[in-house]
């Protein structure tokens, strides 16, 4: 299961730069003056960073949140084989 997780971050990772790989190139090939070209290529890489950082930001709010539900659920689990076991003796 742990296996499917990293392979799917693995492929959003590879998809995010071939993306930003395909978008320098087109700029690279489009008619425009040198200082134009920096200039776009700046801001596209900008615009990268700080969405690669809201991924990252909410991949570890859902991170977190999983892994408060899953420890509250063991805890509860925890609780109900507790009271069974009490209940059977």
């Amino acid at each position: 299961m742990a296996n499917n997780g990293s392979s799917a971050g693995s492929v959003f990772v590879a998809f995010l730069l071939g993306a930003a790989t395909g978008a320098a190139v087109a700029l690279l090939f489009a008619p425009a003056s040198g200082e134009e070209t920096r200039r776009k290529l700046g801001e596209k890489a900008r615009e990268g960073r700080d969405r690669a950082e809201t991924f990252a930001r909410e991949g570890r709010d859902f991170v977190t949140r999983h892994r408060d539900n899953l420890a509250s659920a063991v805890e509860r689990g925890r609780e109900a084989f507790d009271q069974a076991r009490k209940e059977s003796m």
